[in-house]
């Protein structure tokens, strides 16, 4: 049948050297040259999705299969998946919860740069910022289901990854977050990941609210990768990029295995073309006699980041029954982001032409994982791994001046390390699983464990310079007052009992239990269940609840940021500022969530599913309480930070993160595949998947002083910062040595209230409180970020068996965000809603890859 040789020709594919082996032509006999088999035990690990997996992903998967026919499998070729359950040997097609499955090769065919963008083109459920701001915009973050960054989890091999030290500090629907940079991982080191979003916050830990992804790492034990791609933003003539690879397996012993991955990266900003309105005379801020380009001002740009990864997973037999393994990983970025352009005005004896800060950032980033497995533990299998993984930051400010500092002193630095801070986890499991029959009748598999999780956070204040009297232009440093070290332990246990109960019913419960030292406990739970009615139909559903204890982050952290006009002061929730303005201590998040599903594969080959999921969040954590003005001047100044001149008092704002209030998503996710397999035409693999999704707030709540902790901008940015609905068409089509790949991307609506900003008239009210309608925190403008297409197109061609091309272009129209009108655009060179999630504003990207594998 046609979809069994395509299973074993994915099958194949998926275990030969790696690298771009989906390319590779496989013949009839599966003797072609420079084709390899794994082991069994590691094509055990092959990305395979079918029924039971988001079919997109199993289109996907079939995607990457060659032409060129297969005789011989049968389902027991498929992969087994290691996310979502503790059964043994569960295929993707028969799990309880739906599983999406995306390759090496289909990560790589999107022509994305890096890791956190490739797989947002893969899953519509998973979406970014346009484009992140100020430091913010230095680390890659993902939303899930429209929820916050720091609400899902991210395992590599099954174990957590600590998170990035770098704090999205502005106001946004990702505030706060302090997510896994997902770039910090050579992604030639993948080999598929398993994106779980239902019942995974009982099973791997109470903040999987969103969902999990899981990155399993290759561990081949032979063979060389090599692949290089180049670009740019054609359009725009700039963001040009490159990106080298390198992977490949070494054997040690009998059985044993080091697998070593390289990658280094680099991108040029990419700025769009955009009109600072202080250049043009009549024009709010502009200054007779004082002249400068009108795109002098780059804030809305992407960084300049140049990036090195390394990754060495090894493994193998240490003594009868036991096996040890482990896994290392070093990543070094330095990225630079653009501030608003300084006028000539600013400090005219250092910078008679102005200047455009740079807020930048030398990160090093690692972990190191050992474990030992065996079996036969009193019957259990048995696993035993600690992981310590380490994020270092620090942020300078470039190109800028302390004005103040240089009018008392006559000197002024113009690179100052404006702060420094890191992240380390330490986590230690000890995980048990076994297979039972209840009354030799009921198939069972019992799993339990326990887990400590040591997190430790340190703040360290920046050089003096950076934050003395009003501090350096764009980015006040961190004052000492801020500084500091804290650390909390997590102890948790769980246990997870999945059922066979009949031939076509799986039911699978499992609980958690958690501790945090500063926050308490929690209890978890989860119960799946799928019943199948025939080969040809099943349902599936889950119910389960998570538990998410502010990040050491979101507890501790305070900054002053400053534009040419405005500061905007985040108080740390705990802090006298703050709690004079009412802000009360945070409390951990709480969720229920439920998911419902059915399958089906009308004929042979064809996958359809449907699952519509409901998740309600109490208490969520958010940025909150914001007050401007002389208010909020007042709130600075008490956390003993000073603000930069310039600066209008109208235009001075401050906030804390705070338990903001309720919410409840819900969702449908949608997805259909199927492959026509041609043969003298070649095959032609077709894929659609779609999310709907909507969020609402349920209730608000009030600060200590009673007074709401959201306003109509800031609830929006929980309710309307992720669109409505995503669509991914995929087509992939496949003859001889050629391949083709086209992907349209349909971005839904995306609403936003906005603030007024300087070109608004000052006659202008705010009805709410008859205060000016210019940086008003009461009356918001509402924008509207229009449904969009994108359009994605790779051509390859194997010129050998250990060779192959590809040239693509995405975005090829060029489409961009909608532009802000002049009175929501901040010096009219901020042209776009930043915080939406909707398409990215780099435009149309055109490149060109090269990939060797022996």
């Amino acid at each position: 049948m046609p979809i069994k040789r395509a299973l074993l020709t994915v099958t194949i594919l998926a275990t030969s050297f790696g690298g771009e082996q989906a390319y590779a032509q496989v013949a009839a006999d599966a003797s072609a040259p420079g084709v390899e088999k794994r082991h069994a035990a590691t094509t055990a690990r092959a990305p395979v999705a079918t029924r039971g997996s988001s079919a997109h992903a199993t289109l996907n998967a079939h995607a990457d299969a060659h032409p060129a026919g297969v005789n011989a499998s049968s389902d027991s070729a498929e992969a087994m998946i290691v996310t979502g359950t503790h059964a043994f040997n569960r295929r993707a097609r028969d799990s309880t919860a739906p599983i999406s499955i995306v390759s090496s090769a289909q990560l790589r065919r999107t022509g994305q740069m890096n890791l956190a963008d490739a797989i947002t083109r893969m899953d519509p459920s998973i979406t970014m910022q346009a484009v992140g701001g100020d430091a913010g915009a230095l680390t890659s973050s993902i939303r899930m289901r429209g929820l916050n960054p720091n609400e899902v989890l991210v395992l590599v091999d099954g174990k957590r990854r600590h998170t990035t030290a770098n704090i999205y500090a502005d106001t946004g629907p990702q505030q706060g977050a302090t997510p896994v940079d997902l770039n910090m991982i050579p992604a030639n080191a993948i080999d598929h990941i398993e994106i779980l979003r239902d019942g995974a916050a009982a099973m791997y830990g109470s903040d999987a609210i969103a969902g999990v992804v899981n990155i399993i790492l290759k561990k081949t034990d032979h063979g060389l990768n090599l692949s290089g791609q180049t670009g740019a933003n054609a359009y725009n003539g700039d963001g040009w990029g490159y990106q080298f690879n390198a992977d490949g397996g070494l054997k040690i012993g009998q059985d044993g295995y080091l697998h070593i991955s390289g990658q280094m990266y680099h991108t040029d900003h990419m700025v769009p073309k955009s009109v600072d309105f202080r250049s043009q005379p009549g024009m709010l801020g502009y200054t007779a006699g004082v002249n400068f380009p009108s795109d002098s001002n780059k804030i809305i740009s992407t960084p300049e980041e140049t990036r090195e990864n390394l990754s060495l997973e090894f493994g193998g037999t240490l003594a009868k029954g036991i096996k040890g393994y482990g896994l290392i990983t070093y990543a070094h970025r330095h990225s630079e982001s653009y501030e608003n352009y300084r006028l000539p005005t600013v400090l005219p004896q250092l910078a008679p032409n102005g200047f455009s800060p740079l807020e930048t950032m030398n990160e090093n980033d690692f972990s190191a994982m050992l474990g030992l497995k065996g079996d036969n533990f009193f019957g259990f299998n048995w696993d035993l791994s600690t992981t310590y993984g380490e994020d270092m930051d620090q942020i300078y400010n470039k190109n800028t001046v302390n004005v103040n500092l240089y009018n008392a002193t006559g000197y002024t630095p113009q690179t100052v390390r404006a702060e420094s801070y890191t992240m380390a986890q330490w986590t230690n499991n000890a995980d048990f699983r076994r297979r039972f029959k209840i009354a030799d009748v009921v198939p069972m598999t019992l799993a339990f464990g326990a887990e400590h999780r040591l997190e430790m956070y340190h703040l360290q204040a920046g050089e003096p310079a950076s934050y003395v009297q009003g501090g350096t232009q764009a980015f006040a440093g961190m004052i000492p007052q801020s500084a500091g070290t804290w650390d909390r332990d997590i102890w948790a246990g769980y246990v997870d009992g999945d059922f066979h109960i009949l031939p076509k019913w799986d039911l699978d419960f499992a609980g958690r239990f958690e501790h945090y030292t500063d926050t308490g406990n929690t209890e978890n739970g989860k119960v799946s269940t799928r019943y199948d009615f025939t080969r040809r139909v099943a349902i599936r559903g889950t119910i389960s609840n998570g538990f998410r204890a502010p990040t050491l982050a979101e507890e501790h952290y305070s900054q002053v940021n400053v534009g040419p006009t405005s500061a905007a002061g985040l108080l740390a929730s705990s802090s006298s500022a703050a709690q004079a303005l009412g802000a009360n201590r945070l409390k951990p998040e709480r969720s229920t969530s439920a998911e419902a599903g059915i399958l089906l594969e009308p004929v042979d080959g064809f996958h359809l599913s449907a699952d519509v999921y409901q998740i309600n969040i109490r208490d969520r954590i958010a940025g909150g309480g914001t007050v401007n003005g002389q208010e909020a001047h007042d709130a600075i100044l008490a956390t003993g930070a000073t603000i930069a001149p310039g600066v209008l008092l109208d235009n001075t704002t401050a906030y804390y993160f705070a338990n903001v209030g309720s919410t409840r998503t819900q969702g449908v996710d949608l997805s259909g595949d199927y492959t026509f397999h041609t043969h003298r035409y070649g095959n032609l693999a077709l894929t659609a998947a779609i999310n709907l999704n909507r969020t609402r707030m349920n209730h608000i709540n009030t600060n200590a002083l009673g007074l709401p902790d959201l306003n109509q901008q800031t609830a929006s940015y929980l309710t309307n910062g992720s669109p409505r609905s995503k669509i991914i068409l995929n087509a992939y089509w496949t003859y001889k040595n050629w391949d083709v790949n086209i992907r349209e991307t349909r971005y839904g609506e995306v609403v936003s209230m906005m603030s007024y900003e300087d070109q608004t008239p000052g006659s202008s009210i705010c009805a709410a409180d008859g205060k000016a309608l210019r940086y008003s925190v009461s009356c918001f403008s509402q924008f509207k970020n229009p449904p969009m297409w994108l359009t994605d197109i790779e051509i390859g061609y194997r010129v050998t068996p250990h060779l192959h091309v590809a040239v693509g272009a995405n975005n090829v129209f060029n489409e961009r965000p909608r532009k802000l009108p002049a009175d929501l655009s901040y010096v009219g060179a901020n042209m776009y809603d930043i915080r939406a999630a909707t398409i990215p504003i780099m435009g149309g990207y055109y490149y060109g890859r090269v990939n060797m594998n022996f």
